[in-house]
């Protein structure tokens, strides 16, 4: 792996200044302060608002708090997926603060996933974890590890630990030196203009004729629509971390930092912004 350790840091301290804000019509006994919050981007909402959930208890009845649930502007928050990419995709050319409204009642089924408990939560990272190391090393590190250094993963990422996350998640992030890179690239490309809720395919880091493969070439074959034509004016930004990296980067040097912790390069795709 390249030493830009300077930009892991970068990508593990990214935080997004929050306002979270009761629901109108959630029943309280006195007025319910907005709630402010530095969110971490590489964390999951369910794993950072232990906070903002006491916040708001302390104005309602006992028996009105069931499980919390996020929404932003209509839209519910999947808690698995990380809050950068939450951003990105929903909110990411929006004043801060982000103004994330916070539900005891009435959970959206049909869009979110229940998240009872924080081994929930453990559970999703770790297959996401393990698929992202199927897919570049047929699994062989992740199955070399010892239960430890999962949980060591786990405790780094939900302690915002970054030098204990990194003393192992390097590991996952070395490939032979007679190869150019990983096997497969994990990545996803999410839109929000379309109902399916993200893209996967295999894609190589390293072409046919031993050329190192790049963002570009990735939507190119991906997510055609998402490139800007020679001739045409752009009607898309390609979001990563809250930036638009240049299209020329490698996708190996996307892949070993700025993948998230579950160790996937999610991608955000949105509509350019008319001003």
């Amino acid at each position: 792996m390249t030493d830009d350790k300077d930009v892991l840091r970068d990508v593990w301290f990214g935080r997004i200044p929050t306002c979270f804000t009761l629901y109108q019509d959630e029943i309280t006994e006195r007025e319910a302060e907005p709630y402010y919050l530095l969110l971490p981007r590489i964390s999951y909402l369910t794993l950072v608002t232990d906070k903002v959930k006491k916040h708001f208890q302390k104005v309602m009845r006992q028996e009105d708090v069931t499980e919390i649930w996020f929404e932003y502007e209509g839209t519910p928050l999947k808690w698995h997926f990380p809050i950068g990419l939450l951003f990105d995709l929903h909110a990411s050319n929006t004043a801060l603060p982000w103004n994330i409204t916070v539900h005891f009642k009435n959970f959206p089924e049909k869009d979110l996933l229940h998240c009872p408990s924080k081994d929930v939560i453990e559970a999703h990272f770790m297959a996401c974890v393990k698929e992202a190391d199927a897919l570049k090393h047929k699994s062989q590190v992740i199955n070399e590890m010892q239960k430890k250094d999962h949980k060591q993963l786990w405790m780094g990422l939900q302690n915002d630990k970054f030098d204990q996350f990194w003393a192992i998640n390097r590991k996952l992030m070395e490939y032979p030196p007679e190869d150019s890179g990983f096997r497969y690239i994990p990545f996803r490309i999410y839109q929000v203009t379309t109902e399916r809720p993200f893209i996967q395919k295999l894609f190589r880091p390293v072409a046919a004729n031993g050329q190192l493969n790049t963002l570009g070439d990735l939507l190119k074959e991906v997510c055609p629509a998402a490139i800007t034509p020679e001739d045409g004016e752009k009607k898309n930004q390609v979001m990563v971390h809250g930036i638009e990296p240049m299209l020329e980067t490698p996708v190996q040097w996307l892949s070993e930092h700025m993948s998230y912790p579950d160790n996937f390069l999610h991608i955000s795709i949105i509509p350019q912004p008319t001003d």
